[in-house]
């Protein structure tokens, strides 16, 4: 069975690599969506814990994407991360909105209040200066 006039020695695209693909894809997606609900029920299995902790650092992640269109435009969005110190040294960051971003600054303490993976807010304790 040489290379000669029959092509069947080489990969069907419609019978061979375009159902191979298809199942890859599916299997991404599967892993995708069996991941985040993985995630999702072991937050809700998790206690809802308010903890002291204190602000340890801020990080903001800026993603911009290019429309394709002929108005050579783009989109840009920001995503907000605060990371949190506990009393034990151990650190947790969260994904936060903008505005709880805004208002936040490193050093702030308070109480921390989240259930797993998910950040359900932070009470902060004031602060006065004594500094005259």
């Amino acid at each position: 069975m040489g290379m000669g006039s029959d092509p069947s020695w080489m990969f069907d695209l419609t019978g061979t690599v375009i159902p191979i693909f298809l199942v890859v894809m599916i299997g991404i997606a599967a892993v995708s969506v069996g991941r985040g609900l993985f995630q999702w029920s072991r937050n809700n299995s998790s206690p809802l814990l308010t903890i002291p902790a204190r602000i340890v650092s801020k990080r903001s992640e800026v993603r911009q994407q290019q429309l394709q269109d002929e108005s050579q435009t783009s989109r840009t969005s920001t995503t907000y991360y605060l990371t949190y110190e506990a009393q034990d040294g151990a650190r947790m960051e969260f994904k936060v909105d903008g505005n709880e971003y805004g208002m936040s600054a490193e050093g702030d303490k308070g109480l921390l209040t989240y259930q797993g993976t998910r950040y359900h807010g932070f009470q902060r304790h004031p602060h006065y200066s004594t500094a005259e």
